[in-house]
């Protein structure tokens, strides 16, 4: 999936669509990953009748007028995209999106019945039936105005001295953590918690406090000179005074500039993406006491009383210098540009949820301007994404009972057993490599928790009051509730088993302080896995979701964790030194790609899911032809097994982007762009042989410049 900071995951594809890289506020739908906008509506026509019961590839999309050496991504799907249009409610759209559509619409089936037969006050069918309900009274919402807002705008309004204002920040502490995305915040927020394994501590869970305090998607939107952030900084100006003025407030545009400004030093005290990731940077703790000397500036006595933390013994600081750039920031700066950030990031926040000219602007700049997606998305599935992130594992039980046989089950937990032993397969034949590192690789492939659909322990939503007649109260009382439940786990045993996404989530994930991956419910349908379909195309596809997902426990960050999830080096330095150089070389290859003119992926930046992608299709081909047992693959419909393998990883990443999301998602994600992520075949050789690649086609790699890792 949007890699975290690798505290939290690594995901499959990131979150990067309109849809689903909104916050919680704005009615995010079950994660959509990368390429991958639900929405849209593809008019390419459907694929001619195949020989076989199911072939588990789209023909009609292929494009044969190129060559598969010269652009595999458009060869896979060159006449798909000649027709496709994205939906004007959507940033993107492509093979995600086909998984996603049914997800969104069996979810939303699910939750409008909820209601029926009268179920039981505080029962989780009463709350799902209730929370849609709300989202769904604009008529109550618009009667509400900004009353559910009164509390945090009294609380800011009484703030006289800067030990006030540590409690009120104290005080907005919140655990809303984008699993995708963990260096990103709710806006409201200065920092972020995280409660998890430690990096060294294999016996309890610890906080982790991480960098926030910025609206835009990144600091790049506020420091970089590329002429289209300038632009979207002048829009941003435009749109913030608006959201001010259509509150009521008299001097919206002072206020304005007094927020910016404190945003952009906010910014500029931040780590950059690339340096978040680094783990070892990560592994700092602090105890409760040492802040105020190592960050001073804020009152952390009265801000980790106000947030409940005054009694933990330590903290993990992910990013100390953000954190102390931050923390000096609330001593230097003007408590009134603090109070402005403060009112604007509430409004900013909930803006979603609120009457519609407060909705219409938050939309009209995140959506239109950072995106580019021309209509807001209709209200229903907005509805349903809320209630699907408010309340995800109540909406998620329905889900598995409902959509997820058995049998399902049984065939996914099959390929997941033998992409582990093509896994295995590929590091004992590892010329490289020395027996003691292959000896503790595979150690983690041994204590590797799989789990596959939905979690074994399901989430108790018992403390949440949801209210029929109250959409944003109840959004912020789900968001208190979250933070409640994360810090209650602080100090407590590890659940190696625990689960960080909803069996309704089309995405996947590593976890490496777990050593364990989730395999959603929802990402295990066609056009990626069908228990049904020719066993090439579910290799090509799901299997290399499946290894991808394997192979971020040995990529640049989870080669750094053994085999009990802990931050510690098993590699030789010789060895070490092989697999820094493999990868350096593919963080060249990812960095020749240009996305948009003049505009090209940072392949340090996206390194870690290159790897997995690499590595993963490599153990999806190695499965796939295990899975055959010696036995010769059929030719279907012209085309061999080894062709349909390939053509389905590249139909996997079929998508098309709107320009500004492709933008953003170069400057705030750690996954390349789908057509780029179809390019990894050229790294394999039994690609090369496949389709007959020969020197002098744009994709050839020579043998020696093609990265092979596991």
């Amino acid at each position: 999936m949007i890699r975290t900071s690798w505290l939290l995951a690594t995901a499959i594809a990131c979150a990067c669509t309109a849809c689903s890289q909104q916050s919680p506020s704005s009615g995010s739908a079950p994660v959509a990953p990368e390429g991958s906008a639900a929405g849209a509506t593809t008019t390419a026509t459907p694929a001619p009748a195949s020989t076989a019961p199911d072939i588990g590839i789209n023909l009609a999309y292929l494009d044969k007028s190129i060559e598969p050496g010269d652009n595999f991504f458009q060869y896979a799907n060159g006449d798909w995209l000649k027709t496709v249009q994205i939906p004007p409610d959507r940033s993107s759209t492509g093979a995600f999106y086909d998984i996603f559509k049914l997800t969104e619409q069996h979810t939303a089936d699910l939750i409008r019945s909820a209601g029926a037969g009268h179920p039981a006050a505080g029962s989780n069918a009463r709350k799902i039936a209730d929370y849609y309900a709300a989202y769904m009274d604009t008529a109550a919402i618009d009667k509400a105005g900004l009353t559910p807002l009164q509390p945090e705008f009294d609380a800011i309004h009484a703030i006289k001295t800067r030990a006030d204002l540590a409690r009120v920040l104290g005080s907005r502490l919140r655990a809303d953590v984008d699993p995708i995305n963990a260096t990103h915040f709710h806006t409201s927020h200065l920092f972020g918690l995280f409660v998890t394994k430690g990096l060294e501590e294999a016996s309890t869970q610890i906080p982790y406090l991480l960098q926030g305090g910025v609206a835009m998607p990144s600091r790049d939107y506020y420091l970089s000179n590329d002429p289209h952030m300038v632009e979207a900084r002048g829009k941003y100006q435009t749109y913030v005074a608006a959201l001010l003025k259509q509150a009521g407030i008299a001097d919206a545009d002072k206020q304005a500039d007094a927020v910016i400004a404190l945003e952009t030093k906010i910014a500029r005290a931040q780590a950059s993406l690339v340096a978040s990731e680094d783990i070892h940077k990560a592994n700092t703790l602090w105890t409760v006491a040492e802040f105020s000397k190592r960050a001073p500036g804020l009152d952390w006595g009265a801000y980790f009383k106000a947030a409940g933390l005054d009694k933990v013994k330590q903290i993990d600081v992910w990013q100390p210098s953000a954190i102390t750039g931050e923390a000096k920031l609330v001593a230097s700066q003007p408590l009134d540009a603090w109070k402005a950030l403060l009112v604007f990031h509430t409004l900013d926040s909930a803006a979603p949820l609120m009457p519609k000219p407060f909705e219409e602007l938050n939309f009209n700049f995140y959506g239109k301007t950072l995106q580019g997606t021309p209509a807001q998305q209709e209200r229903w599935k907005r509805a349903v994404g809320a209630t699907n992130t408010d309340l995800g594992d109540a909406v998620g039980q329905l889900y598995v009972r409902k959509y997820f046989p058995p049998a399902a089950k049984k065939a996914a937990e099959a390929m997941v057993k033998n992409l582990i032993a093509a896994y295995r397969t590929g590091i004992q034949n590892l010329a490289w490599m020395s027996p003691a590192t292959k000896q503790k690789a595979e150690a983690k492939l041994d204590t590797l928790i799989v789990g596959v659909g939905y979690p074994d322990q399901w989430q108790d939503y018992a403390a949440l009051e949801i209210k029929p007649d109250d959409a944003l109260g109840n959004h912020l009382r789900a968001l208190k509730f979250e933070y409640d439940v994360a810090r209650a786990r602080i100090g407590q045993p590890i659940d190696d088993h625990q689960w960080w996404m909803t069996p309704q989530t089309v995405n996947a994930v590593n976890l490496p302080l777990q050593n364990a991956l989730n395999f959603p419910a929802a990402i295990l349908q066609p056009p990626f896995f069908d228990p049904k379909a020719d066993p090439a195309a579910n290799y090509g596809a799901i299997g290399a979701v499946i290894g991808h997902e394997i192979s971020h426990s040995f990529d640049n960050t989870g080669a750094d964790f053994d085999a009990q999830g802990r931050l510690k080096n098993w590699w030789t330095p010789a060895d070490l030194k092989h697999f820094e150089a493999a990868t350096d070389a593919l963080a060249k290859q990812y960095s020749g790609y240009e996305a948009l003119p003049g505009l090209f992926v940072n392949g340090k930046q996206t390194l870690g899911e290159d790897i997995a992608d690499v590595s993963g299709l490599t153990a999806a081909y190695r499965a796939y032809h295990l899975s055959l047992d010696g036995k010769p693959a059929p030719k279907i419909d012209g085309l061999s097994g080894d062709q349909r393998f390939f053509i389905a990883f590249g139909q996997a990443w079929r998508g098309k982007t709107r320009d500004a999301a492709l933008r953003q998602q170069l400057a705030t994600n750690v996954h390349a762009p789908g057509q780029f992520r179809a390019e990894t075949v050229r790294n394999l050789d039994p690609w090369y042989q496949t389709f007959d690649v020969q020197p002098g086609q744009k994709m050839y790699l020579k043998p020696a410049q093609r990265v092979k890792i596991w």
